[in-house]
């Protein structure tokens, strides 16, 4: 059986979360996190050492970091769409993905969503947040471009790398930002918003992370 350890409301969470929903496998989710806490015990660390979520436990197996338990469940458990098993397919699924997780996740969480949702009014760095917004505007008009004449991100097939890139499209859409018109790219989250994984394992509230005052 597989155990995730981490908070429901946790985007990395969220990103393995919709992969296992997906493949429909058998899990359990754990709260650990935030409110949760837990983090920092002997037994936390001894799987994880750098104190963060999620973890994935499958049996005596314990692999740390989102996008390396998001290749893991796709090589043990997908078919050849999700993760494709000839070397030159793979590899444009994989290089879209390492710009989601490296490239898009940058941008947008720690400069974005944190100050805006995270932090209060009167300490948040106004300025630095609106040069995010507009660097993160910049992004969606390569994944517009992207998208353009495609169902999803590698082509009409459904992989590995709409998970990595599109789980951040829900609280993009979502919080009080200023965004600019990207037709593909909202087209495309809403056939992701059409997904029962999606919509159960990443559509989820972030109220509870607001700082007062934000």
């Amino acid at each position: 059986m597989i155990t995730i350890l981490g908070r429901a409301t946790s985007s990395n969470v969220q990103l393995v979360m919709w992969a296992i929903g997906e493949l429909g496998l058998e899990h359990t989710r754990r709260d650990y996190g935030h409110v949760h806490g837990g983090l920092d015990t002997d037994e936390y660390l001894a799987m994880n050492p750098h104190g963060k979520i999620p973890v994935l436990q499958d049996d005596d197996l314990v692999i740390w970091e989102s996008a390396a338990i998001l290749r893991y469940l796709c090589a043990s458990h997908a078919d050849d769409s999700l993760w494709p098993k000839e070397p030159r397919a793979r590899a444009l699924v994989d290089m879209w993905a390492e710009w989601g997780k490296n490239e898009l996740c940058n941008a947008f969480t720690v400069p974005i969503f944190w100050p805006r949702v995270r932090t209060a009014a009167v300490v948040r760095d106004d300025a630095a947040l609106a040069q995010a917004v507009a660097r993160f505007n910049g992004y969606m008009v390569l994944l517009d471009q992207q998208l353009t004449g495609k169902t999803f991100v590698c082509g009409e097939i459904f992989t590995a790398a709409d998970i990595v890139i599109g789980h951040l499209l829900y609280r993009w859409f979502t919080i009080d930002v200023a965004r600019d018109p990207h037709p593909q790219v909202e087209a495309y989250y809403a056939r992701l918003s059409e997904r029962p994984a999606y919509r159960e394992h990443v559509m989820v509230s972030y109220d509870s992370l607001g700082a007062e005052g934000a």
